[in-house]
């Protein structure tokens, strides 16, 4: 190399390293690159920026640069195209009449300059910058299951975003609660890292660490991908996720469902809350009346005290220990005070009262409750309230002022909570039956099943006049129910049955008249009557159809000799009369026509004629 070359070169090298400076005559400074942007997998349309006469278009050659390395992709001859051998081969084809370079399914790898040059020599290139863009899938959230507790002296990982397949690398934003968060010395780190797919896309992944305190137990967190388009800025955000917070317990408490006043039979629940999470290890125990000491019940699974059914012993006082198994310190709730109202069994004086008829009674119902009661008494068999009060008088009593009497004890303030207790009124006197006289339907040869009911005081017993199968049941104390089961017989019929019922101060009796059911025409000899009917008209209308099919065809003739002249109305000239001849002989032509020789009508048997008018 001669002195002028290096001299040269060295000058060359020099002004390469030197700003320029604007403004400078005789420098022209390098147009910056058309941009184009474009998403991957859609196809780029490069636009030569060359004079756009016939001769600059017509020959040109198109360039790649990557890494400053120029590499020939594709020539221009007169208006005919031609791919260069490599990675562009088969993506690229002239438009717009060679003015336009069109590359087809972008990848991440053809972000780089593309320019085209004209014949001429020292010809002024023309420069593009092609930008690839993909958007990320959405970003997928995982928080840590391990959880976080608050006395950590450095943050601790709350949960990984990740966010694959975009291009270029997209920036992620942590939020907590709707609020972005900025890295934050010894409370808030966040350590992003990316990995370049085989496609040349991006996957990026961050992890939000972080220092949490109790208020953060309910705390939401979510990322949130920014990364641009051609059409613009766009985002991502992932779902919202809650992070395990732990922290000590500093207070217990005892809780009791359901709320408000509570009574016998209820399902009763007490479990024991803390302020810590994890919560601490729970037992409850109650004060004993008694000794004043404090006994641990028994709880279920979860430490919950289950009352099925509640009953006034479960009143009391009741308390919670919490024990935290991580600092092995105790914690004890405030005494709670637990009432079960009751109502104790009601007690009704006389317990079985008798009296005379006329004769006066006084009923008392007693019971204890822990609230205020009331009393009322009601008919047992209707239902009726007879008086509100503790107190039931009754006087003038009468036979049918026997039986049933209900006291109810109830406290008004907790609806639900009542007792009652029954108690029957004995009336003394004869029996009393329940009918005089009753008729029965029976068929003869069953077995009937009969019944006879009578009340009394004393009790009465029942006795029947015919032999059969009796049996007694109590309806209540003083009235009893016979049946008798007894097979139906001609004499049965004719004498009924009677039931009798006794007792030490009478007797009364009972009749039952027995009737034989009517018998009722057997459905199916109707059905018979019904389908000879049916038939019947089914043959006289078969018959009919052939007598005139034999008369359509001239099988029978309308006129014989010796034949009765029939003068027809001049209005009915018209109508046709057919003649049907009888088979029968003389002889019974003669007895059919009677003893006496009078001559049947065309109409009977001996001579048979079928209208054929209509």
């Amino acid at each position: 190399m001669g002195l002028p070359r290096l001299v040269c070169a060295f000058l060359l090298a020099a002004c390469c390293c030197c700003p320029r400076v604007a403004g400078v005559p005789g420098e022209a400074e390098q147009p910056a690159p058309e941009l184009v942007e474009v998403e991957v997998g859609s196809t780029a349309l490069l636009k030569c920026g060359l004079s756009q006469s016939q001769g600059n278009l017509s020959h040109v050659d198109w360039f790649s640069v990557h890494k400053e390395k120029r590499t020939l992709i594709f020539r221009v001859r007169q208006g005919q195209g031609q791919s260069e051998p490599g990675e562009y081969e088969q993506r690229l084809s002239l438009q717009d009449r060679g003015a336009t370079l069109a590359l087809t399914q972008v990848t991440p790898q053809d972000e780089r300059i593309f320019l085209c040059q004209g014949k001429r020599p020292r010809s002024q290139e023309y420069r593009i910058r092609l930008r690839v863009y993909k958007a990320p899938e959405e970003p997928n959230i995982q928080v840590n299951p391990l959880g976080i507790p608050v006395n950590s002296k450095e943050p601790e990982e709350v949960a990984t975003c990740v966010g694959r397949n975009g291009y270029p690398i997209p920036q992620v934003i942590w939020y907590k609660n709707g609020r972005p968060l900025k890295e934050e010395k010894n409370r808030v780190h966040i350590q992003s890292s990316q990995t370049v797919e085989s496609s040349g896309l991006y996957t990026l992944q961050s992890i939000l660490k972080a220092q949490l305190v109790k208020e953060d137990k309910d705390a939401q967190f979510y990322c949130e991908l920014n990364y641009r388009l051609p059409s613009g800025n766009h985002m991502k955000e992932s779902r919202e996720v809650t992070v395990p917070v732990f922290y000590p317990t500093e207070k217990v408490w005892l809780e009791v469902e359901p709320v408000g006043m509570l009574k016998e039979g209820d399902r009763v629940e007490i479990r024991c809350l803390a302020d810590g999470n994890p919560p601490p290890h729970f037992s409850i125990s109650k004060q004993n009346p008694s000794t004043r000491e404090a006994e641990e019940e028994t709880t279920n699974d979860n430490g919950v005290l289950v009352l099925e059914p509640a009953r006034k012993e479960h009143s009391g006082r009741y308390e919670c220990q919490g024990l935290d198994l991580d600092t092995m310190i105790s914690l004890l709730s405030e005494p709670q005070e637990l009432l079960v109202n009751y109502v104790s069994d009601v007690r009704v004086s006389p317990a079985a009262p008798e009296r005379e008829e006329g004769g006066s009674l006084t009923l008392t119902c007693e019971a204890e409750s822990s609230q205020d009661l009331e009393f009322q008494w009601l008919r047992e068999e209707t239902g009726q309230v007879l008086e509100r009060g503790p107190v039931l008088q009754l006087h003038d009593l009468k036979r049918e002022a026997g039986g049933g009497y209900r006291c109810v004890a109830s406290v008004p303030s907790i609806p639900g909570l009542n007792r009652t207790q029954l108690v029957n009124v004995a009336i003394f006197g004869p029996p009393w039956m329940a009918f005089k006289e009753r008729k029965v339907r029976v068929k003869e040869n069953m077995v009937l099943n009969l019944s006879c009911e009578a009340s009394g005081h004393p009790r009465p017993t029942i006795s029947w006049n015919v032999n059969g199968t009796a049996s007694e049941q109590d309806q209540d104390p003083q009235r009893v129910l016979s049946t008798l089961n007894v097979l139906v017989t001609p004499e049965l019929l004719e004498t009924g049955v009677e039931c009798t019922a006794s007792n030490d101060l009478g007797k009364n009796t009972s009749v039952l008249f027995l009737e034989l059911e009517r018998k009722l025409p057997e459905p199916e000899s109707r059905g018979v009557v019904i389908v000879a009917v049916i038939v019947c008209i089914l043959v006289l209308a078969v018959l009919g159809a052939v007598l005139y099919f034999l008369y359509k065809k001239g099988k029978l003739p309308c006129r014989r000799s010796g034949k009765q002249e029939i003068t027809l109305p001049p209005s009915r000239k018209s109508e046709f009369v057919v003649e049907v001849k009888s088979d029968k002989l003389p002889e019974e032509m003669g007895l059919l026509q009677g003893s006496s020789g009078d001559k049947r009508a065309p109409g009977d048997q001996g001579e048979k004629y079928i209208d054929l008018r209509h």
